[in-house]
Order: structure tokens, then sequence, then C-alpha cells
């Protein structure tokens, strides 16, 4: 053995660890600088991807369906005739309704996927390429762009905004995703075809196939479901009412939705062949609310608020569909009669206002004329302005009398003038002169010196509770208790004698007067009908007997029988005509017994000038009475005759007695003018055999001299007088002239829309 070989260990042993790790380093350190960087970076965009992952996660579960943008929602709310079918006018902030989609033609569908996602029955409401496409370009500066799906498109329309922003896409396509789970591909295209802009102010699908074809969705071909898909792009752009550069764009655009549908194996190459560009409606002006239309919607819109409370919101984005009880027949009846006797297009007449309400017993308002224009004034001649009521008011004063003691055989003075201390003397119309006279005499001739004693004698309180309880509002600017009350100093609107004369009518049964039938929302969330159920405030007797002497005024020698007659009005009817003071309004208002009742009230400028300044005679039996049976004579049409009813007969005074006493006011008299004096006095007074009848029976009530207060109703005596003579008037003697009534005019208790000044003092009524 060798020295060597004994050698425990050399140097070169000890650095081979050395050398191995060297070499390993050495190894290390020639691996390529781009595969490191490569690691690293699929290491970075790995954990960037874990993170994005969470942080989408994160952000789809929190984000949450918002509720709709403000305009989202908002329908047109449409109303219709009594038919419930025909269009009358629209509440239209918004042009939009809402259909189900099975009411949608299939080709109309496929149009719309052609045009805009035609891979929307696949994709899960957003598309990938779509989103990717859309932000590079907006993270590159270029034009911001939207590639969406049919639902994403949806998601902006009714949810967000129209910001092309980062953040609004991804909010988009989170909601869009949530959306595509929670509704069916029907539903989703269903929304989406709702509240699409189509151009000219239509919202969805329904309102644009009105616009353009004028036809309801359902009735929609290809082609012009090709032209809607197309329109949508960019309205203002395609519509081809914009000119030839707008008709070739639309051109263009149906090609392409067309030969779409085609490729998507929705339309034969036969059928695609075969299309055309469908005939399109020209722009039209809106013409919702104009003509006298337009005061039936103002009325409909009053009633909507006044009655059922809903606001303006409410009206004009709730998607109500509004039936109201105007019949279309009977409406263009009003309209033509209206327009017949005051011609829109003569000068002279401009200034002429007139109103007419035509109502069923039920309360139903069938008709309403409240001017030729509402665009160029909303002032409604029939719900807003109020003249005075004239002789109208006859008809409560009866009711009151007849309710009070009286009948119609009961006999009044009408000598003219009639005299009240402090006013003016009262007259009967041209100053003509009468007898005694019963009332049904009273009311042909509208006889206002025999009211006035009427008046008088019952109590002028009873003629305003009268008509109180027939309609007429008790807030009524005038509404008073002054003698004079029963020539109708009040100012009343057209509507409300309608309804009050309805009632006289209706066997003495007031209903409530209403113009909406039944009302609902698309959205299914308000419902309301109108009740028409009626209050018996006037004994059916006593309603009779008023409807039996109205009908004397219908017939020879009444106010209104020449003009009825010159129409050929022929059907048994009653009514009453009403002329002011200076002729500031004419009125006529009358029935066919529980059938239909209709006011005519007519005014010129302001309801302060005269009706005589327009060169045409209009009493109240003249133009109104006209109007009145022209409009009767079409509304009537083929409906059955409705009959006078028998008389009431109720019973009462009678030739020279009084009624029964009854509990009255008394007032505060001069000793000069007392109405009751001791039977010498009223010898010395009085020449006629019938004074001294009338006053004999009155004189166990008579007051003494140094007292002023007077029973207005004394009792009745057992015994009837021969009737007194109706050639000769008897002179009107200072002791029969009434008490003093209050000369301070009323005030106006509230009342609103008066277009008639309510004067000082007493108007002198004309028929």
């Amino acid at each position: 053995m060798s020295e060597s070989d004994n050698h425990p260990e050399t140097p070169h042993d000890e650095a081979s660890p050395r050398r191995a790790r060297r070499a390993a380093a050495t190894r290390r350190k020639g691996r390529p600088l781009w595969a490191k960087v490569a690691l690293r970076t699929m290491l970075g965009f790995f954990v960037l991807g874990l993170i994005g992952f969470i942080a989408l996660v994160v952000i789809y579960l929190r984000t949450e369906i918002p509720k709709p943008n403000a305009d989202a929602d908002k329908q047109v709310s449409i109303i219709y005739y009594s038919d419930g079918k025909t269009e009358l006018d629209r509440f239209s902030s918004v042009n939009r309704e809402d259909v189900q989609i099975n009411r949608v033609p299939k080709d109309v569908q496929h149009a719309f996927l052609a045009a805009e996602d035609r891979n929307f029955y696949d994709n899960r409401g957003v598309s990938v390429s779509g989103i990717v496409r859309a932000l590079w370009t907006n993270l590159t500066g270029g034009q911001q762009q939207g590639g969406s799906t049919i639902t994403q498109q949806y998601v902006k329309n009714y949810f967000l905004t129209q910001d092309k922003t980062v953040s609004r896409k991804l909010n988009e396509v989170m909601i869009s995703i949530k959306l595509d789970q929670k509704y069916t591909k029907d539903e989703i295209l269903q929304r989406y075809l709702n509240n699409i802009y189509f151009g000219r102010n239509s919202y969805g699908i329904q309102a644009a196939s009105k616009t353009y074809f004028n036809k309801d969705v359902s009735q929609l071909n290809a082609s012009e479901g090709a032209f809607l898909a197309s329109v949508i792009n960019a309205p203002s752009l395609f519509d081809p009412a914009g000119g030839k550069a707008a008709a070739e764009r639309m051109n263009n655009r149906m090609i392409y939705v067309l030969d779409g549908m085609v490729t998507e194996g929705w339309m034969s190459p036969q059928v695609r062949a075969q299309q055309k560009m469908p005939v399109v409606q020209p722009v039209k002006a809106p013409t919702y609310g104009s003509g006298p239309t337009g005061y039936l919607t103002q009325t409909v819109r009053n009633e909507l608020k006044n009655k059922l409370k809903l606001s303006d919101t409410d009206i004009a984005r709730g998607g109500l569909r509004i039936t109201t009880t105007i019949d279309v027949k009977k409406q263009r009846a009003a309209e033509k009669a209206v327009q017949k006797a005051i011609p829109a297009d003569v000068p002279s007449l401009k200034d002429l206002h007139a109103g007419l309400v035509a109502q069923k017993p039920d309360g139903s308002i069938v008709a309403l004329y409240g001017g030729s224009d509402y665009r160029k004034s909303q002032w409604n001649a029939a719900t807003y302005a109020a003249p005075q009521a004239g002789s109208t008011f006859k008809v409560f004063g009866t009711v009151a009398a007849l309710e009070n003691g009286y009948s119609l055989n009961s006999r009044f003075s009408g000598a003219s003038p009639f005299r009240l201390p402090g006013t003016k003397p009262l007259r009967n119309d041209g100053g003509e002169q009468f007898g005694y006279i019963n009332m049904s005499t009273m009311m042909q001739h509208s006889v206002n010196t025999s009211f006035l004693r009427l008046n008088q004698q019952m109590g002028p309180v009873k003629t305003r509770e009268a008509a109180i309880k027939a309609g007429i509002p008790a807030g009524s600017a005038g509404m008073n208790d002054n003698v004079t009350n029963i020539l109708g100093e009040a100012s009343v609107h057209v509507s409300d004698v309608a309804n009050a004369f309805s009632t006289v009518s209706s066997e003495g049964k007031k209903a409530d007067q209403h113009i909406i039938a039944k009302v609902s929302s698309v959205a299914g969330s308000f419902s309301y009908t109108a009740k028409t159920g009626t209050t018996q405030v006037i004994d059916k007797k006593v309603s009779a007997d008023v409807v039996n002497s109205m009908a004397t005024v219908t017939q020879p020698g009444g106010t209104a029988y020449r003009a009825l007659s010159r129409a050929d009005f022929t059907r048994p009817s009653a009514g009453k005509t009403g002329t002011t003071d200076g002729y500031k309004a004419a009125w006529y208002a009358g029935f066919t017994p529980n059938q239909l009742t209709t006011a005519v009230g007519m005014y010129a400028g302001d309801g302060t000038k005269s009706l005589a300044a327009e060169g045409a005679s209009f009493y109240g039996g003249e133009v109104p009475a006209t109007i009145w049976a022209d409009f009767m004579n079409a509304a009537l049409e083929g409906e059955p005759v409705a009959k006078i009813p028998e008389p009431g007969r109720v019973k009462g005074g009678s030739v020279g007695q009084v009624p029964p006493p009854v509990r009255q006011t008394t007032q505060n008299t001069p000793r000069a003018t007392s109405t009751t004096t001791s039977s010498s006095t009223t010898s010395s007074t009085t020449s006629s055999s019938t004074t001294s009848s009338t006053t004999s029976s009155t004189s166990s009530s008579s007051t003494s001299s140094s007292s002023s207060s007077t029973t207005t109703a004394p009792p009745s005596s057992t015994t009837t007088p021969p009737a007194p003579s109706t050639t000769t008037a008897p002179p009107p003697p200072a002791s029969t002239q009434p008490p003093a009534p209050s000369t301070q005019a009323p005030a106006a208790n509230g009342a609103t829309g008066t277009a008639a000044a309510v004067p000082t003092g007493a108007a002198t009524a004309r028929p």
C-alpha cells in the first residue's frame, strides 16, 4: 500500500460541494430573460384575473334591479265615449300604450330580432363580443358605442340613463344578466317593445303602429314590422317624412332587416321577394284637447281630480282607460246645433258664447258643449261660466209653492209693475198686464209680477231651498233670500241647471251628475265605477204638477212654442225660458220627462255685455230654444216618445184662497207699505171686488198701525169667491205691496267661474 493510498482527504475532495453549488448557480443564470418575464406576467394576470373575478362576483351579488327611471313607466291615459271603444281624447304627456307579446305578430317580432339581436333566444342577456368591442372603443378614445343586446337596450331605456361610460355599461351588464334569469325571453321582448322610442312622440310598438300605420299592432304585416324595426335605429334620420335622404336610409335599413330574417330562417326567399316599402301616414299635428272636444277633456280631468282624487301625474302618466258617459251621436248633435245657431266664421257673432249640457235621469252627462275651440279659450261655457239664471228659477218657486200648501189653481195678480221699497219698479216683459192668473198660466207666459207676489206671500227662503234641493249649489253667487230671487238673480252654471231640471223631470229623484262611467289602469292598480243611484228630494205628485205647468211653455201661447215649432220639434216636452235684465243671459232648459234633460245658456263677452248688441233676438224663447230643439230632434232620433205625466193634482189654495198656515220668517216693513191692514183701510184703497174679497179673507191677520211685523202666510178661508175678471187688471194698491227686502247685493259665497256680474238690487227677468 502506498502512502498516498492511506491519505485521508485531499483539498480537491473538500471543494466538490462548492463546485456543485457553483454549477447549479451557473445553470440558473443561464435561463432566458423572456422566460422570466412571461412567467411573471402569467402569474400577474392570474392574480389580477382572480381579483377581477372576485370583484365581479361581489358586484353581481350586490347589484339590485333598480326602480324604473322617471319616464320609463309613463303611459298615455285614453278617454273613450260611452261605448268604451271610440276614442274621445288623450291625456298625453307621453304617447305610450302597453300590449301583450301575443298581440304582436311573429313576423314583427322576428323583424326586431333581425335588426337588433339575432341571438336573442340563445344569449344570457349580454353579448361578450359586443361588450369587448364597446369597451375597447371607449377606452381608446374612439366614438362611444353600445354593442348591446335587446335585454341590455331594455335595461338602459327602462332603468338607467343614456350615458355611455364604463361604469354605466358595467351596471347595464349586471342588471341584464339578472333580468335574463328573472324573466322569460318573451317577457323581456314584450317589455322592450313597449318601451322603445319610435319617433313622432310614440313610445312602444302599439303607439308606433297607430302613428305610422293607423292600425292596431295585431294587424301589422311583415313589411310594416320591418319598417318599425328599422326606424328605431335613429327615428329622426330614418323616418321617410324627413325627405329623400331619410327615405333612402330607411330603404337600406329595411333591406338589412328583411335579409336578416331570411338568413335566420324566419322568412322564405319567396316571401322576402314580395316585401315592399309600406305606405306610411303623414305627420300630423297633435289634435288632443282641441275644438269642442277639449271642453269634454277638461271636464273629465276635473272629475278625475275632484271626485276620484287623482293627481295630475296619475292622470298624465298612469295609463288610465277612462270610459265617459258621453254618447258620440248626441255629442255630435250638440256641436252641430250650436254651430248652426252661432257660426264660428261669422265675425259679428264671435263674442257670443253658448253652453249646453244634456243629462239622463241617472245623472250621466251624455253631451256637453263648452265652446268652439278649447285651444283658443279654456273658459268652459257649460261648467265654468255662470250667467244669471233668469226666469228658469220660476220653476223652483213653483216647486216650493206646491210643497207649501199652494196648487196650480192658486192665483196671483199679474198687474205690472210690482214695487219694492228701495228698488226700481219690477215689470212684466214689455209691461204686459195680467189679471189674477193661476200658476200654470204664470209659467206659460213667464209673468214676473205674479211670481213675485207668490214669492212674497210664500217666503223667498222657500224658493232658495227648493233650488238647492233640486241641484243648484248652495254657494252659487247671488243665491239669496230676497223676494226677487224667484227671477233668477243667482249666477249658475249650465251644468247645474241641467242637473236641477233633471230632478224635476225624473219624478223628483235627484242623481249625482257625472261624466265618467268607469276608470281602470293598464297595470290593474286602479279601478272605479260610477254610482248611479237617486234620492227622492221632491214629492212625486209635486214633480208631476210642476212638469205639467212647464209643458204649457212648449204649447201654443207658451214662450218657447214658436221656436220649437220652427224647429219641428213635436215630442211632448216641458221647459222654461229665461232672459235676464239687460239681455245679459238667455236660457232654455227643458226635457222629455224621465228621458233626457238639456239646458242651454248663452251670454256675450265676459257676461256683462248685452246679447241684444249682437243683432239678433236672444230671448230664451228664441236662439237658446232653437238650439235645444235642434239638438233634441237629433239626440232622440230612434228613441221612444216620452209622455207628460198625469197631473199630481196637489191640493192647495185656489181663487181668493191662501194656503194653510206654514211656518214663515217675518220681515220688517215700514208702516206705509204694510201688507195687511184693517178692513176699513182696505176698502178705502181698493176698488176691485176681487181685491176686496182677497183683503177680507186676510183681515183677521192684520197688524196694528204701530207694528211692522207681518205674517207672510195667513190662514186659508173656507169659502171660495167667484173668479176675478182676467180682462181688467186690478190697480196695485199700496196695501198690497210686499215687505221691503234687503237691497244689498248678496255675497258671492265663494262661488267660482262667474261670468256675469251680480247686480245690486233686483233683476227683471224676461221670458
